[in-house]
């Protein structure tokens, strides 16, 4: 009886440490909202955009806002 009283006895498990959300990767244009190809990227500012020209745009429009 020993034996079945073990078998019985569920171990306490701590629970699993929450995942850490996964960053989205950037797959359009901030400028224009094209495609962003792997070949052709223009990083700035830790974002991608599809070309200098975009992102010059997008840097006008943020200045404007302000």
């Amino acid at each position: 009886m020993a034996a079945e009283e073990k078998k019985q006895e569920t171990p306490i498990t701590p629970p699993a440490p929450q995942a850490k959300p996964i960053a989205e990767k950037q797959t359009n244009c901030l400028a224009c909202g094209k495609p962003i190809k792997k070949l052709k990227r223009y990083y700035r500012d830790g974002k991608f955009y599809c070309s200098k020209k975009c992102w010059i745009k997008k840097v006008k429009t943020k200045q404007e806002k302000q």
